[in-house]
């Protein structure tokens, strides 16, 4: 199972881009409201989330997904509840994805210290000691997986399909997309 973080004001593309083409892989996928089913993106689209924060299973976690975006990135660092699921995805070497704002949440738990990341251009400063590859449009380094912007999405939603399921999946899915 693939969460998906959506706190109010998330990065719509950083969420939905990565979901579609997971889901069109085969992967389980649950977009995760933080306070609510009706959860709205930084740019005014309403989304409705499958299941709430506290319905997540972490046992059934294979990868935690973070999206961008600052109204989204400010409300997964103010929740506990979501920063214990991202500790306990980190502590049981689960995957951790993370894109544009989202990968300084990384950052500031040390989770990024001495490993090769990206994030959006201007907040390399928020990546604490972590080796930011400019440039770069996705990068992996071990469990996490870290993308640069919006602009990336369908990069780094590639990128979770090959991590997950294959370079072939992968394949097929990015030109089933046209992509």
């Amino acid at each position: 199972m693939v969460y998906i973080l959506l706190g109010e004001g998330f990065e719509e593309a950083e969420a939905l881009v990565p979901a579609d083409l997971l889901r069109r892989s085969g992967v389980e996928v649950a977009l995760v409201g933080l306070e609510g089913h009706q959860v709205t993106g930084g740019h005014g689209i309403t989304v409705q989330a499958d299941l709430l924060l506290e319905e997540a299973d972490p046992d059934r976690m294979e990868m935690l997904v973070l999206p961008g975006g600052l109204g989204g990135v400010e409300s997964i660092q103010m929740n506990l509840f979501a920063l214990a699921l991202i500790q306990r995805a980190y502590d049981r070497g689960v995957y951790l994805a993370a894109i544009c704002a989202g990968p300084t949440i990384l950052a500031n738990q040390g989770f990024l210290d001495r490993r090769r990341a990206v994030c959006y251009p201007g907040m390399e400063d928020e990546m604490g000691s972590a080796v930011v590859q400019k440039g770069q449009s996705v990068v992996v380094d071990g469990h996490i997986i870290t993308a640069r912007a919006a602009g990336s999405a369908f990069d780094f939603g590639l990128k979770l399909v090959e991590t997950l399921k294959g370079a072939e999946t992968a394949r097929q899915v990015q030109r089933s997309v046209h992509y």
